[in-house]
């Protein structure tokens, strides 16, 4: 994927027709999400991924929660679909990336790390059984690994919207020093909060912020992302 903007939006969409409305309005500048976790069957995700991919959308292939236990469904549906970008646990971000450089596919891959609630310190214990052993390791480290292993992106997740600004910038200048340079603040954020948090991605190094903005853009009744809050997000500046 080529990331042309400073901030890109990811973002649900109920089907096909509303991801078409949200890419016709935002352009490469939102991913729209496939969680792998709402469909019964890989075929079924694969399908959906291939709707949306069939109408110019840029797919991001997602667990779903950050569901730990999806890692392997998003793996083999990114293998046959090859969207524009993948999240996956920790554990298995390499995994995954080796998998898309076999295809010769080059998405953008991050890792879940999960803040700790003490500045500095993150888990990177996200995968299925590896996430019952709460042992915190340092930004840095946590970074460095992923820089080993080619790793492009960083899911800091959940961050609770405002609530981990401190977390956030902390884990942002280790990624940064790492050189990872996409950071992507993931849970809480709404219209009225991502300006801030997506700053304090900008102003700790990161190149390019993907903020994950979810349930906070859906119409309850429709159940669509409405597009006047995509509108609004577009407007946002950033220095």
């Amino acid at each position: 994927m080529n990331l042309q903007h400073k901030v890109i939006f990811n973002v649900l969409a109920k089907d096909a027709e509303n991801a078409k409305e949200l890419t016709d309005v935002a352009g490469q500048r939102v991913l729209v999400g496939v969680m792998v976790k709402d469909f019964p069957t890989e075929e079924a995700a694969i399908q959906q991924v291939q709707s949306f991919q069939e109408n110019g959308v840029l797919v991001s292939v997602g667990l779903g929660a950050a569901d730990p236990a999806m890692w392997k469904k998003v793996a083999n549906v990114s293998a046959v679909t090859k969207p524009d970008h993948i999240n996956q646990i920790f554990p298995a971000a390499g995994y995954t990336l080796g998998r898309m450089e076999q295809l010769a596919e080059k998405p953008v891959v991050n890792a879940v790390i999960e803040p700790t609630g003490t500045v500095g310190k993150v888990y990177i214990s996200t995968g299925p059984i590896s996430s019952a052993n709460r042992e915190a390791v340092s930004c840095e480290m946590a970074a460095n690994m992923l820089a080993e292993i080619g790793v492009h992106s960083v899911k800091f997740y959940p961050i609770e919207g405002e609530k981990r600004l401190d977390e956030v910038a902390a884990m942002a200048q280790a990624a940064t020093k790492a050189g990872l340079k996409i950071f992507e603040p993931t849970g809480g954020i709404t219209v009225e909060n991502v300006h801030s948090i997506v700053k304090t991605c900008l102003d700790n190094g990161a190149e390019t912020v993907i903020p994950h903005l979810y349930t906070s853009l859906i119409d309850k009744e429709t159940g669509k992302t409405e597009v006047s809050k995509i509108q609004q997000l577009l407007v946002m500046q950033w220095d």
